[in-house]
């Protein structure tokens, strides 16, 4: 039970239906979805649309989507890939050849991928769905074009990518209010992207990958040098894929497989089975993440990328074997540098959770990548556009080497746990890099140590990137002496690591527990 002197939050209890989002306002969208008779899928792309709006540097209709389905609550998890390939025009030898090294972050053409997110809703609903674009993106529709308040955690993102903004002349004139970005509390509209969804509503995908709106994408890419066409518009599509799975504590953790970087939590998870979690400090426990996340995340840059395109060696890479070895690598008392030729090599890569009332669980993502993904907006339809392809690199013979039609290895990944058969949580973790690290965290928390949803979500976090440990300020001081004292370069960081959503079927108890992160301005709600 937690200190309820301490400010924090409780988890949401729900008999009949939950969701959990990261904006008030898209999880009081789902919810009366739920109550009139929809079903997960459908509260999910009502709130995720209504994320596109409010939420708009983490999220929106010019980027990917992922998901996870349980069907009526069973362990028959349904996998959907809703990410977006290169132009069919992308060579690699035709950057190479313009002396082109990298694809860049911000109003870069080349970083575009082909937006797969209004597809992938496209398929979630004509499957799972009882109601209609029309219903659906009503409240989003509303939001874009009377004004939504911006909120805290909302408007310190959009303070941080001003600078991004103002590198695009469409965006800095619709996303900044002379040249700022909206105040906390104050109302802002995308009334352009309000038109999109109603076009949307109307005509389905079409009304987004044909027509207008593709369009006005196109052409706004190509004047800055895409290679985009409408042919490429046209053929996107979402695709049905095997989910993939590891064990964990006795529980079957379900991922999208590669592209995503859902391996890469598995591969976590692996390598920290070989430990008793429960029985060490919190510093060796830390430890432990960083040096296991350092080890499946070069595993990860190696090999994950478009299957297919490349081979990606995934039952090997899910094999004991392969966690055997990794997990012999880590000395407990000393943080690993490690190198590439370290490794081993095989010889031949916005969240929201929602459970209905049938017991349908579904995992939900949509993500434009970096905060405003490439910062790019389309100037008649609205519409941001990600910047995925950044995942991409210009090297020949590299797994994630740019080519025509093909996906990049994706961070984003919604997680699905499954016992006895039967669905037990969707469950994600956001935060770019993060969220394989995430996962693993999350799910120790709770199956390692005890806790409810919501206090894993609430307990600090830490990660291993880029040669330092990044940790949040909410850690007790002598944790962070202990773990420099093991070698690991700190950093300390000035916005907290990710966010969380997560909805625990307790069929036991005949009831929903649902938690959304503090760390952003989101919450749990049922019914």
């Amino acid at each position: 039970m937690r200190d309820l002197h301490r400010p924090g939050r409780s988890p949401v209890y729900a008999p009949n239906a939950a969701i959990a989002t990261s904006h008030p306002l898209a999880t009081q969208a789902g919810i009366d979805v739920l109550k009139s008779g929809g079903t997960a899928v459908d509260a999910a792309v009502a709130a995720c649309a209504v994320l596109c709006v409010v939420e708009p540097a983490m999220t929106g209709i010019g980027g990917d989507c992922f998901a996870l389905i349980a069907p009526k609550g069973s362990g028959d998890i349904v996998a959907l890939n809703g990410s977006g390939r290169a132009p069919a025009a992308a060579e690699l030898g035709w950057y190479l050849e313009r002396g082109i090294k990298e694809i860049g972050m911000t109003a870069d053409p080349h970083a575009v991928t082909v937006p797969g997110a209004i597809a992938a809703w496209t398929v979630l609903l004509e499957r799972f769905g009882k109601k209609g674009f029309a219903e659906l993106l009503a409240p989003a529709i509303r939001f874009a074009e009377e004004g939504f308040p911006v909120a805290s955690r909302v408007g310190a993102d959009w303070i941080d990518d001003t600078p991004r903004l103002q590198q695009h002349a469409v965006s800095r004139e619709f996303m900044l209010v002379n040249g700022k970005a909206p105040a906390i509390g104050t109302r802002h509209s995308n009334p352009r992207l309000g038109a999109t969804f109603r076009r949307i509503a109307e005509k389905g995908r079409d009304g987004f990958y044909t027509g207008p709106v593709a369009d006005d994408i196109v052409k706004e890419l190509r004047s800055l040098g895409g290679l985009h066409t409408l042919e490429d518009f046209a053929k996107a599509e979402a695709e049905w894929v095997d989910p993939i799975k590891t064990t964990f504590r006795g529980h079957d953790v379900y991922e999208c497989p590669p592209n995503g970087q859902g391996i890469c939590a598995l591969m976590i998870m692996n390598i920290l089975s070989g430990y008793d979690i429960a029985g060490l400090s919190d510093v060796q426990r830390i430890h432990l993440l960083a040096e296991a996340t350092k080890l499946a995340y070069a595993q990860r840059d190696r090999y994950v990328s478009d299957p297919r395109q490349v081979d990606v060696p995934v039952d090997w890479l899910l094999s004991e074997e392969h966690a055997k070895g990794l997990r012999a690598m880590i000395d407990p008392q000393r943080a690993g540098a490690f190198r590439p030729s370290d490794f081993p090599v095989h010889k031949d890569t916005i969240y929201l959770s929602c459970v209905d009332a049938d017991g349908t669980a579904i995992s939900f993502i949509n993500s434009l990548f970096s905060g405003f993904g490439s910062a790019i907006m389309a100037p008649e339809s609205g519409v941001m556009l990600q910047n995925r392809g950044r995942s991409f690199c210009l090297q020949e013979g590299h797994a994630n080497a740019i080519a025509p039609n093909k996906r990049p290895m994706h961070t984003i990944i919604p997680g699905m746990v499954v016992k006895d058969g039967k669905a037990v949580a969707p469950f994600g973790v956001m935060g770019g890099q993060y969220q394989s690290t995430g996962h693993t965290g999350f799910l120790s928390n709770i199956l390692d140590l005890g806790m409810d949803v919501q206090e894993s979500m609430d307990a600090p976090r830490s990660f291993a990137l880029g040669g330092k440990l990044q940790v949040e300020n909410t850690f007790a001081p002598e944790i962070y002496a202990a773990l420099e004292a093991k070698g690991h370069i700190l950093e300390h960081m000035g916005k907290p690591l990710g966010g969380s959503q997560a909805v625990w079927i307790d069929r036991a108890n005949g009831c929903l527990v649902a938690g959304s992160d503090p760390r952003k301005d989101g919450c749990a709600l049922g019914y």
